[in-house]
């Protein structure tokens, strides 16, 4: 395992007690996985800035950051993660540009997605509310 962390920041976008989630693609660090769409922290890059950023490349469109909902720490074999899960509002219509698939998912359809083992506090926090 490498010793720096990396930090991510991902969106927790919520419509009508539905949650916007993706899948991680082929060929990537937990491949098949679903997750709140989001990604790195560019070095100097502030949440906020690094939460619009990731929108608008995977789903083309920007988002309202609110309030910090979660904060988790995980490692893997391979790297050290520390994960910032933020309350968001769209401000359009997200487009999966990335060819990930996307889809609205029910609070109580979470439980039964395979998420990366660092979400799942918040998945029960999620359930829980």
């Amino acid at each position: 395992m490498s010793g720096a962390t990396i930090h991510v920041v991902a969106a927790v976008v919520e419509d009508a007690d539905r949650f916007l989630v993706t899948r991680r693609q082929a060929g990537v660090h937990l491949a098949g996985l679903w997750e709140f769409p989001g990604g790195k922290v560019a070095a100097g890059e502030s949440h906020q800035d690094a939460l619009r950023r990731e929108m608008q490349e995977e789903l083309g469109t920007d988002v309202d950051v609110r309030e910090i909902v979660s904060t988790a720490t995980h490692a893997y074999d391979d790297r050290h993660v520390t994960l910032h899960f933020y309350a968001c509002g769209l401000k359009g219509e997200p487009h999966p540009l990335l060819g990930q698939e996307m889809r609205w998912v029910g609070r109580s359809e979470l439980a039964s997605l395979g998420f990366p083992p660092a979400d799942e506090e918040l998945i029960a926090l999620l359930i829980a509310r």
